[in-house]
């Protein structure tokens, strides 16, 4: 009798969708409004305003003049170069690793999950010098062995790769990690009971699921390796036509007071790196924005 009442009992009302709180305008939303705008302006769209219109104040000449650089050119295609293999290397390890740390449990978990920021609070300039003591070919730890076997790593493009993609590193790793956490691993469960392999789930189930997350990293790390200077200073030797990256070339222009050459380079790595990050933008399905 009791389960009989209990199948007639009409089922419960579904619950109502929860509405996100949202606080009333007041003056101090205002003035925070007011400070984070004259924050970014100050500090982000002033300077880059400025090294726009600095370039173009003779109109395209100075972009012309460092297209037809020989040098400039080759500093640029190095600089592409890099970029791409850091890319590359970023992405292929840091998913590994964003798959390591999410869905598996070891001992010293934490630790390696603190030492992949460790690029964000390093100076790029301790890394260029780490990479000089570890690899260079007079008294580096493993430079003498390298360079007998015919491999130089500092002053070469070798080095040159690995500084960026040092620096560049956590990147993919904490667009990954978030995602893979939401996702959680109940379909790759079920795609394992039905018999997938470890290569079909991860092809089929996960890299789906995470691909914008690999893609804005992928972004975000093209966008920090063009741009990197200092380890790369340290690294390369700015030899010309060789080693110099494009960086390097801004800053050897404006130390020799050619300014407009400078803000040419600066701004077409600035202008690659906002595109970037507008298409991504752009192509990022909508909820995905969110």
């Amino acid at each position: 009798m009791a389960s009989a009442q209990t199948l007639e009992r009409p089922a419960a009302p579904a619950p109502a969708p929860r509405r996100t709180a949202r606080r009333r305008k007041g003056p101090l939303t205002y003035l925070l409004r007011l400070i984070v705008v004259a924050y970014l302006v100050l500090l982000v769209a002033w300077p880059v305003a400025l090294v726009v219109t600095n370039t173009f104040e003779d109109g395209f000449d100075s972009i012309q003049a460092v297209l037809e650089d020989p040098d400039v050119v080759t500093a640029v295609r190095l600089t592409v170069l890099v970029a791409v293999c850091a890319v590359v290397i970023n992405t292929v390890f840091g998913v590994g690793v964003s798959l390591l740390l999410v869905r598996y449990t070891f001992p010293g978990k934490r630790i390696l999950s603190a030492l992949i920021d460790l690029p964000l609070s390093v100076s790029p300039i301790v890394v260029g010098v780490s990479l000089v003591l570890v690899y260079g070919g007079r008294d580096g730890w493993f430079g003498p062995s390298l360079e007998n076997a015919g491999l130089q790593v500092i002053f070469a493009t070798p080095g040159i790769i690995m500084a960026t993609s040092f620096v560049a590193l956590p990147l993919v790793i904490r667009e990954v990690v978030p995602v893979l956490e939401e996702i959680g691993i109940e379909q790759e469960q079920a795609a394992r009971s039905l018999g997938a392999s470890a290569l079909q789930t991860f092809w089929r189930i996960t890299l789906p699921s995470i691909k914008w997350a690999v893609v804005y990293g992928v972004v975000l790390s093209l966008a920090r390796s063009l741009g990197e200077f200092g380890a790369v200073k340290v690294v390369s030797g700015n030899v010309l036509g060789q080693t110099r990256t494009a960086t390097l070339v801004v800053e050897e222009k404006y130390l020799n007071f050619d300014q407009q050459g400078a803000y040419a380079v600066a701004f077409l790595l600035a202008m690659v790196s906002v595109a970037c990050i507008v298409i991504v933008a752009i192509i990022r399905p909508k909820e995905h924005r969110r």
